[in-house]
């Protein structure tokens, strides 16, 4: 690796340790996507001996999510929630899960399975997976939220004394929380991470036609009144360098090639840990590849 100046791992998220530790090593900035608590604790561990950037959970959420849900909050005098949810999902949905796996299994099964931590009434606790059930709707479609782990990074740990109430939850099509706590809790597929993934993968694989859905919202006061900000939007395929893009395939390296553009230009650090909630939304939105993130895509 003494050839690059950097590495960003897209791969599963069980191998990222043994990529980020080659990158520290070799004193290059080490970016990725990962979901994974604990990988992103040893990275953090690593960070304090880096002489580059490690920068991981780059992604869509963690990642572009917790930018959005920080810039929204920073207005406040005081925050008393940021509440942040995302769907990745088919535009045209069959089937009673009404779901396609257009990411990686390994990482669905991991937050579907894995404690979510939050922040309640200014306490910082883990949660179950897969309930706080919620209904949301973006653009007149209905969804159903519930808690995955992973999706808030390390803004428990920023934020934690300065919001009262944080939480990160996936968007589903109605009906799918409920089918897969039966498939995994009842079924005991919980206990066969991989064969599960293989099951969901076979019965629904990945569409062309996908949508992005984000829904982040922050509430506090402002000069004595309360008042609450939100960002939404429905991101489509798009085309990119001459090829189509899925969603969630667009949505995904936008958000870390963002962050690389940032890195590359000096507006941010080029050595520690960066924490994505850091990083200013303007800044973010503001950069060749960011900028995608502006207005909704169209294309139904």
């Amino acid at each position: 690796m003494s050839s690059v100046e950097a590495v960003l791992s897209c791969l599963p998220y069980h191998l990222n340790i043994g990529l980020s530790r080659a990158a520290h090593l070799a004193g290059i900035h080490y970016f990725d996507l990962t979901e994974d608590v604990p990988t992103t604790n040893f990275i953090i561990e690593l960070s304090s001996t880096a002489r580059g950037l490690m920068a991981p959970q780059c992604g869509l959420a963690p990642g572009f999510v917790g930018i959005v849900g920080s810039s929204l909050a920073d207005g406040f005098d005081k925050c008393r929630s940021i509440r942040m949810r995302v769907g990745a999902l088919p535009q045209h949905p069959t089937g009673l899960l009404g779901y396609a796996f257009n990411w990686s299994p390994e990482g669905v099964v991991n937050e579907y399975l894995n404690d979510c931590e939050v922040i309640e009434g200014g306490v910082r606790k883990f949660v179950s997976p897969m309930e706080w059930h919620e209904t949301i709707y973006v653009e007149g479609v209905k969804l159903e939220a519930f808690t995955t782990s992973g999706g808030l990074g390390t803004m428990c740990d920023t934020l934690l004394g300065k919001v009262e109430n944080l939480d990160y939850k996936t968007m589903r099509y109605p009906g799918h929380m409920d089918l897969m706590n039966f498939f995994f809790h009842e079924l005991l597929m919980r206990d066969k991470r991989k064969l599960a993934g293989e099951i969901l993968t076979n019965a629904k694989p990945p569409v062309e036609d996908d949508v992005v859905y984000v829904h982040v919202a922050a509430e506090g006061t402002e000069n004595g009144n309360l008042r609450r900000k939100e960002f939404v939007r429905a991101y489509y395929p798009i085309e990119i360098a001459g090829a189509r893009r899925t969603a969630i395939a667009w949505t995904t390296s936008a958000s870390v090639v963002a962050v690389i553009e940032m890195v590359r230009d000096d507006l941010l650090p080029s050595t520690g840990f960066l924490h994505q909630e850091y990083i200013p939304l303007d800044m973010f939105l503001n950069t060749p590849t960011g900028s995608l993130f502006k207005t909704g895509a169209p294309g139904r």
